[in-house]
């Protein structure tokens, strides 16, 4: 089987299909596509325990984070913009991305968190069967934005554990204006279906740490720029009693000041409103 799966996201690697862009890159050519990433190895930017997320990550060994260079979004607002948009990193073999693997669980990391890994897929599939024959055993996270295809996520059935997608919007034209990507909304409603058809609702285990499943996460933005009440709405539809994440630390930066709509943090009338209807909703919320 894992021959195969090689196989086959190597076949939608280059040119590029991997997610819903499919810009067809010649990557095997060094010839980038919309997410700019030029090559077939893995590039990362750094990768260490990390605090900063939920706290069944955490735990007390922290997540064990990778960042991945480059992404398949162009979010105007971008928190890790000198990683997602202006290429931070440096190029290293898979090899060396297993060894890193398997550093973060001899830490005492809880789990491997892939950040932006969707141009990625090919060169983390390969490391994490390395670093398996080699003993890595915690959970595997999928930390995307939501715009994924379902027909590269199938081909990760069995090998992560835990999607942490993103549901940045409730309505298309606000991923279009302010991530440059078509169909958003749609789009991530049926890569989060594919996630839960894989690993189910998020279980917690009694430790508090995450040991499989699906939650999302969802940022807040001023002036309801991302449609936030439909994108709940949406999800409590779909997927009734699915984990989701509120969050509230938007900041403008990046390009974010020239749309005058998301160029100011979130207020307290728009943070209890969105928290108020939420709590109407039949959605399980964590943080």
């Amino acid at each position: 089987m894992e021959n195969q799966r090689l196989e086959e996201i190597e076949n939608i690697s280059s040119p590029c299909r991997l997610c819903p862009h499919e810009c067809k890159a010649e990557r095997n050519e060094k010839k980038a596509g919309f997410c700019r990433v030029p090559t077939l190895e893995p590039m990362i930017s750094s990768y260490g325990p990390h605090f900063g997320e939920e706290s069944f990550l955490v735990g007390r060994g922290g997540s064990g984070t990778i960042f991945f260079t480059y992404c398949n979004m162009k979010c105007v607002f971008c928190q890790n913009y000198d990683i997602s948009q202006l290429g931070y990193g440096k190029v290293i073999k898979v090899e060396d991305l297993a060894k890193i693997m398997l550093t973060l669980q001899k830490a005492g990391c809880h789990n491997i968190n892939l950040v932006t890994p969707t141009p990625h897929i090919l060169s983390i599939v390969k490391a994490i069967e390395l670093a398996k024959a080699k003993g890595l055993h915690i959970p595997i996270v999928y930390n995307c934005g939501g715009y994924e295809s379902v027909k590269t996520l199938k081909l990760l059935k069995g090998v992560i554990d835990i999607y942490m997608p993103d549901f940045k919007y409730g309505e298309s034209e606000a991923g279009e204006e302010l991530s440059k990507v078509k169909n958003y909304t749609e789009i991530a409603l049926q890569a989060i279906e594919e996630m839960l058809s894989q690993v189910g609702h998020l279980e917690i285990g009694p430790d508090g740490i995450a040991r499989k499943g699906v939650f999302i996460r969802h940022l807040i933005m001023p002036n309801d720029a991302a449609s936030s009440f439909k994108a709940l709405e949406l999800l409590a539809e779909n997927f009734p009693g699915i984990a989701v994440n509120i969050m509230d630390q938007y900041y403008p930066t990046y390009l974010a000041e020239r749309y005058p709509k998301i160029s100011r943090r979130i207020n307290a009338r728009e943070w209890s409103e969105i928290l108020k209807f939420a709590g109407s909703l039949r959605l399980r919320i964590v943080s």
